[in-house]
């Protein structure tokens, strides 16, 4: 069923907007057709604040996507990030009518009960994600369908979101001539493409650097247990070479993706970079070792602020693959060993080619688009869900089918039965 079927990403980020157009190969695995970017001036730390701008530049990424594809793009799963993202733990329950088999439909009323909880006003839930079942008082339960019990509960990991920020992003896709399939939290999304599910299993922290935010997601035993935006990225590392260097905007950003490091012991002491002066005025010579002070004095604050999100959560002695740093912000040479040096725990960077099969688009192997093939993959993922239930309601009516025919053939034996009795009983009177 999905070989043909064709989903696209549309990340809306803070310093790019792009659009990624997937299908899954015979080998199920994805296969990009096509891939479109703009620069994203109208969003700031993941919220649309120019509707305008960040429209123009939807329809350029889109057209872009839509082009190299040779596919008309309508639909699209767009992801959501952002400071105003909260998460929470929430309790629910159910009390069936029989102790017969649990099914998918007692799991999903369970689950639609928790869209019922009383949040923050003007917030909206997003996400809700089962963590472990208990039926009948048994708890540590991953999948409770085909068990018998009368009692249903579960902790879930509720995920909420501003309505405003959920409200512009979908006024955006709109004007952009599009429809929202789905909305991802984008840590989720990026930790489609970046993680294994060894990783997710054992315990695993993936941190997302994005140029306005770095977003976490913290698993353990295949389950999202924790999720956190912080309100720094890329983009605060360049305002402050910008202001340290006195430079530019544009050089400051030429000079962290080229010349920069994590951690200042590394870089060459008598190196010197030279930048074109401003009209008139003599190139400025600015040494590397003292840019490599400066992004390491923010970078630590940012590792920090990850540090404190996972011991927070709980799961700081349980991650035994340790931290996956994705995002633009990854590619900044010696971060994994300033993570690690700060944080104590096993790191790597994480590339998106986890389920990428081969294609002629290699460009989306950057961690900086982690993200925008999650999204691709997500929708995919909406689909296996969406075909498994199907599945089990023609199982269950097949089930309902072999039941109602051994009733069938259980009455005609009580028949039968009653029949040779009566008839032992007549022969008995003789």
């Amino acid at each position: 069923m999905q070989e043909d079927k064709i989903i696209v990403g549309l990340d809306i980020g803070t310093t790019k907007i792009c659009a990624i157009v997937g299908r899954k190969n015979e080998f199920g695995k994805l296969e990009i057709l096509g891939m479109g970017k703009a620069v994203s001036d109208g969003v700031i730390r993941g919220i649309v604040t120019n509707i305008d701008k960040t429209v123009h530049a939807i329809e350029k990424a889109i057209k872009e996507a839509s082009d190299q594809s040779g596919i008309d793009i309508r639909i699209v799963n767009v992801g959501i990030a952002g400071q105003h993202i909260k998460s929470s733990v929430h309790h629910g329950s159910i009390t069936r009518e029989s102790d017969d088999e649990i099914n998918v439909e007692d799991v999903n009323r369970l689950a639609n009960d928790m869209y019922r909880i009383v949040i923050p006003p003007g917030s909206e839930i997003i996400h809700v994600m089962p963590q472990d079942y208990i039926v009948d008082y048994e708890d540590g339960i991953k999948d409770p369908v085909g068990m018998s019990g009368v009692k249903l509960e579960a902790d879930f990991h509720i995920i909420t979101a501003q309505n405003n920020a959920i409200n512009n992003i979908n006024k955006c896709v709109r004007r952009a001539g599009l429809e929202i399939e789905n909305l991802i939290l984008e840590p989720l999304a990026s930790s489609l493409s970046v993680l294994s599910d060894e990783e997710k299993e054992a315990g695993v922290c993936l941190v997302d650097i994005g140029g306005g935010t770095t977003d976490i997601a913290v698993f353990y035993d295949n389950i999202i247990r924790h999720t956190a935006v912080i309100p720094f990225g890329g983009n605060i590392i360049t305002a402050d070479i910008k202001q340290g260097c006195m430079v530019m905007e544009q050089q400051a950003e030429q000079l962290k993706t080229k010349f920069g490091r994590a951690i200042s012991e590394e870089a060459s002491p008598n190196e010197i970079v030279s930048i074109p002066g401003l009209r008139n005025r003599p190139p400025k010579e600015i040494s590397v070792k003292n840019l490599a002070h400066i992004i390491e004095a923010r970078m630590e604050e940012i590792i920090e602020m990850v540090h404190t999100e996972i011991i927070s959560s709980n799961f700081h002695k349980k991650l035994a693959a340790g931290i996956v740093v994705t995002g633009g912000g990854a590619q900044l040479a010696n971060l994994r060993q300033l993570f690690e040096y700060m944080t104590g725990l096993d790191t790597r960077i994480g590339y998106p080619n986890e389920h990428l099969g081969k294609g002629k688009i290699d460009t989306a192997k950057s961690p900086m688009f982690a993200t925008s093939v999650g999204l691709v993959l997500s929708g995919f993922k909406a689909l296996d869900i969406r075909d498994a239930q199907y599945a089990e309601m023609e199982g269950k009516g097949s089930r309902k089918k072999e039941k109602q025919s051994a009733k069938f053939f259980q009455n005609i034996l009580e028949k039968t039965k009653g029949l040779l009795i009566d008839d032992i009983d007549d022969h008995q009177d003789y």
